[in-house]
């Protein structure tokens, strides 16, 4: 989608001045991984409208495979204006009868799979329309002929007015992967505890419980069947400048980490470590951080991650 931030301060509804960037969770996802130097490519619908051509190129730009997504030339680029402060940032959508709304499970038929690791979803796409819906559900259940499904929850209560968020435990426990917050899984399954959360989600091989700026939980099967105990990671301290998009980024650095076959910690530190980066920007999609600090923190020992904080000053160390 096309996003809208205030680029002058005060209340949203003084603001005349906006700044024209790019949103949504798996462009954002996208991106990240683009940034980390993991091929990736962004499947979705735009319209034939100035935001649509904003969006292919400036995703392009960001080294993402942009060929597949489909220009409409009925229906516009969807568009959100965020409200952007460190505490939270109200959205607003406009996106009913966008171009991205109208996809569908014949989407499909015009993709190529065969060099694919990971296809991630998420459950902002399922909330748009029906066949938006029958689209991710398709993916879920189609063949997998050796890849994996990451599927991450974002919970949008906007999104699902008038629609059914029943859906989403099912659509979860189809995936490879899922990724959702605490608070996100008490709405959805009624606890944000992880181990609850795993007797209640038992299917997915892997369920990472993000707890904001706590840190995040990973629950994993290993090749007997039979999940290994849970890893606790705190998460990287940082003076946040508005928090949408970082958990895009926790997916991406995740995912990343995952299929460089990293351990355990090491996958839920590198998830920090990008949501890091975007925690310190307006935009839904930050700059990584240097290769030399994300190496020297995954590295880190316990007590010298959580003596590092992010600031304006840049990586600070107690």
């Amino acid at each position: 989608m096309a996003l809208f931030v205030p680029a002058e301060p005060g209340p949203a509804h003084e603001v005349r001045t906006w700044k024209r960037t790019v949103g949504g969770a798996e462009s954002n996802v996208a991106c990240h991984l683009a940034g980390l130097g993991v091929p990736s490519a962004w499947v979705s619908a735009v319209g034939h409208d100035p935001f649509g051509r904003a969006l292919l190129a400036e995703i392009a730009a960001a080294g993402v495979d942009v060929s597949a997504t489909y220009v409409d030339r009925r229906r516009p680029t969807g568009l959100y204006i965020k409200e952007s402060g460190a505490q939270g940032s109200p959205v607003r959508y406009y996106r009913a009868g966008s171009a991205a709304s109208a996809m569908g499970p014949e989407l499909l038929g015009r993709l190529d799979f065969s060099t694919v690791d990971v296809i991630h979803l998420s459950g902002i796409t399922a909330a748009l329309s029906d066949s938006c819906l029958e689209l991710v559900r398709a993916v879920l259940t189609g063949p997998r002929a050796g890849r994996r499904v990451s599927f991450d929850v974002n919970w949008r209560p906007a999104l699902w007015a008038g629609r059914d968020p029943g859906v989403l435990p099912e659509l979860a426990a189809l995936a490879d992967v899922v990724l959702v917050g605490d608070d996100e899984a008490q709405v959805v399954w009624g606890t944000g505890d992880p181990a609850t959360l795993r007797a209640r989600l038992p299917e997915p091989a892997t369920l990472v419980v993000k707890h904001g700026e706590h840190g995040a939980t990973l629950i994993e099967r290993g090749p007997d069947g039979t999940d290994g105990p849970p890893v606790f990671a705190p998460a990287l301290r940082v003076e946040v400048v508005e928090p949408v998009g970082a958990g895009d980024a926790f997916a991406a650095g995740f995912l990343a980490a995952t299929l460089r076959g990293a351990g355990p910690e090491t996958r839920l530190r590198s998830g920090h470590l990008q949501a890091a980066s975007t925690l310190r920007t307006h935009d839904d999609v930050g700059q990584p951080l240097p290769a030399s600090i994300v190496t020297e923190l995954l590295g880190a020992d316990e007590r010298a991650w959580a003596a590092t904080r992010l600031t304006d000053e840049g990586v600070v160390r107690a």
